[in-house]
């Protein structure tokens, strides 16, 4: 398992020694996941921060009505984690799943409080990607109820360049709030359009 890739995503916002570096690596915990197999069910209380080495992870809830409402995704080089239900360690509403065989490196919370007493530097890291992932979050939201469907889906592909076209368009579709079908025909006028 390749560790440079974690390492390298933590070096574009702080710098660590080499021990930094080795205590850290020590106190991650690897874990394979197959495609649709959960990292997190809604109802569990998130225990870990997960770090996607390779393949994709997706956040979602399912409605009352049973409808999906995809959060997020997490491919290579992304966190991802029930932020409400790891900070209040209270049951989560979020189903983490993978969308292909994923592998990941996670950092629990207990561990996560170590870091922060070893290697202060560390609250740093996670207060800036906390403040991306709110950022994002809230940029979303504002997306949803301002942009149009065309929008929204154009903006997905900047955000997500990696997985565009190894997901399925159903995803893609949930996440910009829109029909598959929908998304069918905005793709096609894209296209025309370029």
């Amino acid at each position: 398992m390749d560790q440079s890739v974690i390492i390298n995503n933590i070096s574009k916002h702080i710098s660590l020694t080499k021990t930094e570096s080795d205590y850290f690596i020590s106190l991650l915990e690897f874990k394979k996941i197959k495609s649709k197999q959960f990292l997190l069910k809604a109802g569990e209380v998130c225990k870990h921060s997960s770090f996607v080495i390779s393949g994709c992870l997706r956040g979602y809830s399912i409605d009352k009505n049973g409808f999906e409402h995809i959060l997020n995704f997490a491919p290579q080089n992304w966190w991802i984690g029930d932020m409400y239900s790891m900070i209040n360690q209270t049951p989560g509403n979020l189903n983490i799943e993978a969308m292909v065989d994923t592998e990941v490196l996670m950092l629990s919370k207990i561990n996560q409080e170590k870091l922060y007493v070893k290697v202060p530097k560390f609250e740093r890291f996670f207060r800036i990607i906390t403040e991306k992932s709110l950022i994002a979050y809230q940029q979303r939201l504002m997306d949803n109820l301002s942009l149009t469907a065309q929008e929204r889906y154009l903006k997905f592909c900047t955000t997500y360049p990696t997985i565009i076209n190894s997901i399925p368009q159903k995803q893609v579709a949930a996440y910009i709030g829109v029909t598959p079908e929908f998304l069918s025909k905005l793709k096609a006028k894209y296209l025309k359009g370029h």
